[in-house]
């Protein structure tokens, strides 16, 4: 869900506000999901200034704004949850925007961001062990 309004939010030119009162009323799911989906589109909002140069970062002859708007938007997404979600093993954040790119976009762009999200995961300081 949060994907699909990222992509709504920049492809649609619609603002964060108009997405979140449109997208959420028409999906059927759980308060849960809803409260996860639209605090990770928030946040990966909120942390393009961050995200974004972490990217550029990682992605060798590719511009963010060359890369296909899906390919763009689903590494951002999974960018801020490597960032701002502690709980969720890296792994775990990988393997669903792998998922995800596989359902929305194509082969090669699995692969593409498969090599950019683990460059920033490597680049990330190891969490501090649990007490």
């Amino acid at each position: 869900m949060a994907l699909q309004m990222l992509f709504q939010c920049e492809v649609g030119q619609h603002s964060p506000e108009q997405v979140l009162s449109t997208f959420l009323r028409g999906i059927d799911s759980k308060p849960e999901q809803e409260e996860f989906a639209r605090a990770l589109f928030q946040g990966s909002l909120a942390e393009r200034e961050k995200i974004d140069p972490l990217i550029r970062q990682h992605t060798e002859h590719w511009r963010l704004e060359r890369m296909a708007a899906i390919d763009r938007n689903l590494l951002r997404l999974a960018v801020y949850e490597l960032l701002h979600t502690p709980d969720t093993p890296p792994a775990v954040v990988i393997n669903e925007a792998l998922e995800l790119a596989r359902e929305f976009s194509t082969g090669e762009s699995v692969e593409f961001i498969n090599g950019v999200l683990d460059a920033v995961r490597k680049s990330l300081p190891l969490a501090p062990p649990v007490s």
